[in-house]
């Protein structure tokens, strides 16, 4: 669209639905609503013959005096600098989550089981497990569970609900229980004026139960960052027309419009957005459907629930971390919707406890409940260093419980380059990491690009001079770079005439990148996992025991794959730009208090904004398509899409090079993204290069007097940006960005 310049399923028994009316859930499976063509594995089987392969982990008696400490579980902000005291031995801890594990042979079975289960040809293809069947071929030995949740009571705890998948326990309590039986102390917490709690040192637990436990998952009211970055058209690359992105964009540029034509639109499929807040106004999305020429999809509906027993109505957070996640909520809402219009989007939303994100608690619900969706959206993340041993943990096995069940996981890759850990900061110190809501092998890692025809002088051959009915002017696909904000970034410093990004002559040390706002941690975010299980020896840098999830084997046969043994992100791109080179996404989002705007009048002058929240919802509804056309859920993509990739780009795949723009061949189903970078400025000595003294400013808590003029580098001793494009598979965009139709048209199936 082109506009002005201006700042800008899976419903179980019990679920509370709103939207249009409350209705009991019956009605509403009924309808239809659900997809009913999920296949699973019929229970005598895993009974009979996986049950007996189950093996004890507890086995001595529990002592009390014996105790073995969960490494890796204190927020690292909580410290002395922040401390301001022990909270109340009374003050309440409500569903709290411990994290149970199973033997080394059982998870070795299990990854087996689920390679299976993508691998066409095998007599498991597809054969989907239900919650209760997870549990009982690859959940815990029972007497193991009966034996923590005992002691869980013992120690006064109320013990709220095991998950059905066997793995989780909601449990809940208070603060001298928990310094009582986990041996840490909750303490009052004053991080540069905001409120919180945490614990202040690692929990401990009975040495006797500590093989069956993974570890307690939070106790600190540390939420995750959306990844969503409001649209700022006063800085960047100077004035230039906006050609801001409507869902009759996105149609043209990513190649869905002769999927919607054949009737491929999500018509009977279900996409979850996971949130810790409800939409605004749910009329939001329904403008937002009705101006961008959606509603001749007449199939498409918007649902929200608040799934299971332990979930809280959040309505819309005004305060605290989760203010402003109603703009997430929205968003992720609104384009899910727009690349499956057909859908049933689902907002599954659950407050947030003081120990416990609400959109992990609707998650576990969600996998955990009998009729799961078979497509999930997540906008959120958090640093491997900073998530914890134990919140990793939690991820990585609500994900993998969700494959077995046939659920396709999108998640944010993050926007912050390489430097995930320094969310929100003027300038990197804590050096590379990436999160650890995206970097677990059963999920798809969604990172983020913009267009470059701006930067190459070629807005004409892509953008129309004038919208169309629908508010759309993009005339193709267009060439794409990795979406990056930083003065680090290669682009922007050779558009603004410098030559390197670093040092005192760098663009980073120059008044021109902080008057236009560069001097900033914003980026498609790629990287390597290295710290998912272990501790850091510094808060949030990678290092001490820090180890990364091991490569997945479907991880391979791409040019470009690192040989670095360890699972690396993201896995594929979309656009998601700010504004900088003059597009972003136009979203309804009416909480003009909250920081949206009226969605009234020219779609111009509504909110917007980029990121990767925009690129993992849409990304959720090609799955969607894809569903739709073959028929039924498809769990893990990344099977599928690296088999494809490894396909396009084994021969040279020259013709699908992004940089073709309009010229790239017919056939992709990737845009092999080859210009550009996602480095960030940073300060300090963690994986920064060049940093040194001249003009700058502090960034997340100041830098200590240094200067955050250096770039994000792999080497400390010589200029190795973190990271590039290239040929194939790279760190800035995965696989690439997708040419829909052809992905969904091309899809591996036990048929082909």
């Amino acid at each position: 669209m082109r506009g002005k310049s201006v700042a800008i399923c899976w419903i179980s028994e019990g679920y509370t639905a709103r939207g249009g009316g409350e209705r009991p859930l019956g009605s509403r499976v009924a309808r239809g609503i659900l997809p009913r063509w999920r296949v699973v594995l019929p229970l005598v089987l895993l009974a009979g013959v996986l049950q007996a392969q189950k093996r004890p982990m507890i086995t001595a008696r529990i002592d009390e005096a014996r105790l073995h400490t969960l490494a890796g579980n204190t927020h690292p902000q909580a410290n002395a600098q922040n401390d301001r005291g022990r909270v109340a031995d009374g003050f309440a801890m409500e569903h709290m989550l411990l994290l149970l594990n199973r033997p080394a042979e059982q998870e070795q079975a299990l990854g087996d089981f689920i390679d299976g289960l993508h691998a066409a040809g095998s007599s498991n293809y597809h054969k989907w497990l239900t919650p209760a069947q997870f549990s009982q071929a690859y959940g815990p030995a029972q007497q193991d569970i009966d034996a923590v949740t005992g002691w869980l009571k013992a120690q006064g705890f109320t013990v709220n609900e095991v998950y059905p998948g066997g793995m989780v326990v909601d449990f809940s309590g208070n603060a001298g229980q928990v310094r009582t039986a986990l041996h840490t102390e909750l303490h009052h917490l004053d991080v540069g004026g905001e409120q919180h709690i945490g614990n202040m040192s690692d929990p401990q637990i009975p040495a006797a139960l500590a093989p069956a436990v993974r570890g307690i998952v939070s106790l600190h009211d540390f939420a995750p960052h959306a990844m969503r970055k409001h649209a700022d058209l006063t800085s960047g690359t100077g004035s230039h027309t906006i050609w801001a992105l409507t869902p009759a964009d996105l149609a043209t540029i990513y190649n869905f419009n002769p999927l919607f034509a054949a009737g491929i639109t999500g018509k009977g499929q279900t996409i979850a957005v996971v949130e810790d807040s409800n939409l605004y106004n749910d009329a939001d999305w329904s403008t937002f459907r009705s101006t961008f020429g959606l509603t001749q999809y007449a199939a498409g509906s918007l649902t929200t629930v608040h799934p299971g027993t332990n979930c809280v109505d959040p309505g819309v957070p005004l305060r605290g971390s989760s203010a402003g996640d109603d703009g997430e909520a929205t968003l992720d809402a609104e384009w899910a919707s727009a690349a499956a219009p057909e859908a049933a989007i689902v907002v599954a939303s659950c407050g947030s406890t003081r120990a416990t994100f609400g959109g992990l608690i609707a998650l576990e619900n969600l996998i955990n409940s009998t009729n799961p969706p078979s497509v999930i959206s997540i906008s959120y993340g958090n640093c491997e260093a900073e998530n914890g041993a134990a919140g990793n943990a939690a991820f990585n096995a609500a994900y993998q419980q969700a494959v077995t069940e046939g659920i396709s996981i999108f998640v944010s890759a993050g926007d912050e380059g390489g430097a995930s850990c320094d969310a929100g900061a003027s300038g990197a110190t804590h050096g590379i990491g990436v999160s650890g809501w995206a970097s677990t092998p059963y999920n798809v890692a969604v990172g983020g690009t913009d267009f470059s025809d701006t930067y190459n002088h070629s807005t004409a051959t892509y953008w129309n001079s004038s919208n169309s009915s629908d508010y759309s002017s993009a005339k193709s696909y267009i060439p794409e770079i990795p979406w990056n904000d930083s003065c680090a970034g290669d682009l922007l410093t050779n558009y603004f005439g410098f030559s390197t990004p670093y040092g005192t002559s760098g663009f980073c040390a120059s008044q021109e990148s902080s008057q236009n706002g560069l001097q900033a941690v914003a980026a498609g975010s790629g990287g390597p996992s290295g710290c998912a299980t272990g501790s850091p020896a510094a808060a949030g840098v990678v290092g001490g025991t820090c180890r990364g999830y091991a490569k997945p084997a479907w991880q391979n046969g791409v040019p470009g794959l690192p040989n670095d043994a360890v699972r690396d992100i993201p896995d594929v791109s979309l656009f998601a730009g700010d504004g900088l080179w003059g597009h972003y996404y136009i979203t309804c989002w009416s909480n003009v208090r909250g920081g949206g705007a009226a969605c009234t009048g020219n779609p111009s002058n509504w909110g917007g904004a980029g990121g990767t929240s925009f690129s993992a919802p849409i990304m959720a509804g090609i799955q969607a398509l894809v569903n739709q056309r073959v028929g039924g859920a498809q769990g893990n993509p990344n099977y599928v899409y690296y088999q494809l990739a490894a396909q396009e780009y084994g021969g040279g795949a020259a013709g699908c090079d992004s940089s073709s723009g309009n010229a790239a061949a017919g056939s992709c189903i990737f845009y092999n993204i080859t210009q550009g970078d996602i480095d960030v400025n940073c300060a300090g000595t963690a994986n920064c290069y060049g940093a040194a003294g001249g003009f700058g400013r502090g960034g997340r808590g100041g830098f200590g007097g240094a200067i955050a003029n250096g770039a994000l580098s792999t080497s400390t001793q010589s200029y190795s940006p973190a990271y590039g494009t290239g040929a194939g598979w790279n760190f800035a965009s995965g696989i690439g960005s997708v040419n829909a139709y052809n992905l969904v048209m091309n899809w591996i199936t036990n048929n082909n």
